[in-house]
């Protein structure tokens, strides 16, 4: 949303936005109460939401969190706490392109480089089916594009 405000501001300089314009308020307010209690919700099982998605990780494929001889999964579990938290934001504000732009390029980036990017697709597949124990189906609705947004990004 901060994104299509500011681009709104910069494109309707001058003039008053047309009602095509002005749709994605429109969208916004009428699912601002589902990204509301699905961000409370995630807020306020978060631990209980990676611990379940880390145990089902691992029982998939017990190497995930392995590099090596390198047991990595604080930095893993890390990661994905971040990428859920921003995620989270990202679903209240309804703003993927700041998701995108301020932590999802630079994150493709690092693990490209330590090549664990194909740790991503289980990831949130893994959470998909986590948090449909937790969220509506409104909510997945309006979440699970952006966790397919993380998915392609962060994937192979």
């Amino acid at each position: 949303m901060l994104s299509q405000l500011a681009r709104l501001s910069t494109e309707a300089d001058g003039r008053y936005a047309t009602a095509e314009e002005l749709q994605f308020l429109k969208d916004y307010f009428q699912s601002l109460n589902h990204r509301m209690s699905a961000y409370k919700k995630l807020q306020a099982s978060e631990t209980e939401i990676m611990r379940q998605v880390e145990a089902q990780m691992q029982s998939l494929d017990p190497s995930l969190f392995r590099r090596g001889a390198n047991d990595v999964t604080e930095k893993c579990r890390g990661d994905i706490v971040r990428v859920l938290r921003h995620s989270a934001a990202a679903l209240l504000i309804n703003d993927t392109e700041r998701l995108r732009d301020r932590l999802l390029l630079w994150l493709q980036t690092i693990l490209g480089a330590v090549q664990v990017r194909n740790s991503a697709n289980v990831t949130y597949d893994v959470m998909k089916k986590v948090l449909k124990k937790y969220l509506t189906v409104e909510e997945t609705n309006l979440f699970f594009p952006i966790l397919d947004i993380n998915r392609t990004l962060l994937g192979k």
